[in-house]
């Protein structure tokens, strides 16, 4: 039976990687690495660093190209059916390397966290064991960045998306909100005077940026600074952690 080493990386800082990673990366037989097209070239690029930085001797490595995500359908079908063709790729890429009894795919930030790996590998047939390395989540990141705790004391906290934040307001019942996968700066939706923020991009890179303050006087700096940074870059990843004013 295969083995699919599911391997967290952090945010790209090739610090991030755990001895538990490094030692995974070490004893795959085959690393899968996407490509997102020419734009996100650094992507594949700085997976292939870390893989160099693992190991004196590379394992073999098999590129496959991610499928455009649909949403003709609604979000939901659009991404189950995405997940469906990446599985695909996958299968593809494990089938035209039949030797590889560890196969790893090295998982930016963590694969427990808005990360969708477990379900498209669930979807491989036949069924891999499958071992997940857990790794530095953006969240750990961005507040480690910030140098602030995430809740207040005994308190809790929300990890949530921009689209649930943009569709249904802010949570009830919840003074904290770590938001992530927010290509549209969901939080210009909200009542702005009532909300402090910490953002951050490319958190833990060379390229880290961090702005923070009362949402009203830095949510414009935020959405101008993300629309150039990603312009730079041709990617960008980022998340923020947002605070009810007065807590």
């Amino acid at each position: 039976m295969t083995e699919l080493l599911l391997i967290g990386i952090g945010t790209g800082n090739p610090d991030h990687i755990t001895r538990e990673g490094i030692a995974a990366i070490r004893a795959a037989d085959l690393i899968l690495i996407p490509r997102k097209g020419a734009g996100k070239s650094d992507l594949a690029g700085l997976r292939e660093r870390i893989i160099a930085e693992a190991t004196d001797t590379p394992p073999q490595i098999a590129y496959f190209d991610i499928p455009a995500r649909r949403a003709e359908d609604g979000y939901l079908k659009g991404v189950d059916d995405w997940h469906d063709a990446i599985a695909l790729r996958w299968q593809a890429a494990m089938e035209e390397n039949p030797g590889a009894a560890r196969v790893a795919l090295l998982i930016w930030g963590d694969p427990s966290l808005y990360d969708s790996s477990l379900r498209i590998a669930a979807r491989l047939d036949p069924q891999p064991k499958v071992r997940v390395i857990p790794g530095i989540t953006a969240l750990q990141a961005l507040t480690a960045a910030h140098g602030i705790p995430i809740n207040e004391l005994g308190a809790p906290f929300l990890v949530t998306t921009g689209r649930r934040l943009r569709d249904e307001g802010w949570p009830p019942a919840v003074d904290t909100a770590a938001v992530m996968l927010d290509g549209e700066c969901s939080f210009q939706a909200l009542i702005m005077p009532d909300y402090h923020i910490w953002w951050g991009a490319y958190v833990g890179m060379e390229e880290q940026i961090l702005v923070a303050g009362p949402l009203a006087e830095v949510a414009d700096q935020i959405v101008e600074t993300r629309a150039r940074a990603r312009t730079d870059h041709g990617w960008i990843m980022d998340i923020y952690l947002l605070k009810k004013r007065g807590n």
